[in-house]
């Protein structure tokens, strides 16, 4: 363009973040800085969803600074953006300050906290909030209650579960839609509540959708219910073949029961089918830079160092207690062998460089763009003790806070 204004800079910024290229967001909006160009408020908002995305505690902090600066804190664009940013970096208690302070909250913003409460693991909080918002006079709307259908299934709250997703249609006239469905039937599977998510999926007055069948799989791996998994996941061979989620969860359902052949098939059908599983990455800020770390991946500059700090690590958590879920490796090998595989998990690896390169005592953050397995997050609950650090660990699913040898999720997740 021969002549950029604003508007060309906040589209194209937002335009890197919609499309999941954050760190190219940051990088145009520092050189929109540079060129004298100004943003506004939605330009904060879109370029703060961004550090949300990475996890970019230190780029959101920095940005919080130009918002107060700037007088654009009133703007509900940026502090909704703040909100949120705080939460998605795993600072939760910094985003309830945001949302404490706005000066016009309106649904959104009570819709994003009543999120970031459930997503950290404090579901009465959560429900406490969306109580507060209803005496504020505030309509919900269906996303209110998708939030705190999620704020019940991150915690177990069976009961109260039930009791919203009645609430919404008969209080408010909002008919719960398959999403609300999907919740509730997560909800119910672990709570091992199997026969009332059935009946809740015939009662649907829909045909049940992907969905659906999802949050059936995946109530069915924590209950290792292999019958229902295999419906579930018939169903979704049918409707999402190539869906890589649907084999892997199968597959460690499997081989969870010590069913390693059946293991074996699916991950061959998958093969057979050209489906690729997305590697397990995490990644971790330090020094105002962000470090991604794959399995087993030997392509970081100082990854010797890492793995000598994490067989240290591995040696101080077997002595206090840790033994390592060898079920969870899903191929046929020597039990050593399964054993290293779990110790080279990508979070553990960027938990390790946050113990070399974090000050002593700072919370280590990582970030994880897939489920944390059940070996890394047992693993992870000593290391919080071993080491008297508390260690966050965002993965596609919701938070854990690890501290002194506990987690927020109560091991319900």
């Amino acid at each position: 363009m021969s002549c950029m204004n604003q508007m060309a800079w906040m589209v194209m910024t937002s335009g890197f973040v919609n499309n999941g290229r954050a760190e190219e967001a940051l990088a145009l909006f520092n050189m929109m800085r540079g060129k004298g160009f100004e943003p506004c408020g939605f330009t904060y908002a879109g370029v703060m969803a961004g550090c949300a995305d990475l996890g970019s505690l230190t780029a959101g902090m920095q940005l919080h600074a130009q918002v107060t600066r700037y007088g654009y804190e009133s703007s509900n664009s940026a502090g909704n953006a703040l909100l949120t940013m705080y939460a998605k970096c795993g600072v939760v208690e910094d985003a309830h300050q945001v949302f404490v302070t706005m000066c016009n909250l309106d649904s959104v913003s009570w819709n994003a906290m009543i999120s970031a409460f459930g997503q950290h693991g404090y579901g009465l909080d959560a429900i406490n909030l969306f109580n507060e918002m209803l005496l504020e006079g505030i309509y919900p709307d269906r996303i209110t209650f998708l939030t705190i259908l999620s704020a019940c299934t991150h915690c177990g709250l069976v009961d109260e579960g039930y009791h919203y997703f009645n609430y919404m249609e008969t209080h408010y006239g909002i008919i719960p839609g398959e999403d609300h469905y999907a919740r509730l039937i997560d909800l119910l599977c672990r709570a091992g509540r199997i026969s009332e998510a059935q009946n809740l999926i015939q009662s649907m007055p829909f045909e049940p959708t992907s969905i659906i069948w999802e949050a059936l799989l995946a109530g069915s791996r924590v209950n290792g219910d292999v019958d229902l998994a295999l419906e579930a996941a018939d169903r979704l061979f049918k409707a999402v073949p190539y869906l890589d989620g649907i084999y892997i969860l199968l597959s460690n359902i499997y081989s969870s029961e010590g069913r390693y052949v059946e293991a074996a098939n699916v991950r061959k059908l998958m093969r057979d089918r050209g489906v690729k599983k997305e590697p397990g990455c995490s990644w971790i800020e330090v020094s105002n830079n962000v470090h991604s770390f794959l399995a087993d991946d030997m392509g970081h500059p100082e990854i010797d160092m890492v793995c000598r700090v994490l067989d240290l690590i591995n040696a101080k958590i077997t002595k206090l207690g840790y033994k390592p879920n060898t079920k969870l490796v899903l191929h046929a090998m020597e039990e050593r062998d399964k054993e290293y595989v779990l110790s080279r998990h990508s979070e553990r690896l960027a938990i390790g460089f946050g113990l070399i390169k974090l000050p002593v005592k700072a919370p280590i953050r990582v970030l994880k763009n897939l489920r944390i397995c059940g070996d890394c997050h047992a693993a992870i609950m000593v290391m919080s003790r071993a080491f008297g650090r508390e260690i966050i660990v965002r993965d596609v699913k919701r938070f854990h806070h690890f501290k002194d040898g506990e987690c927020s999720c109560g091991n319900y997740w």
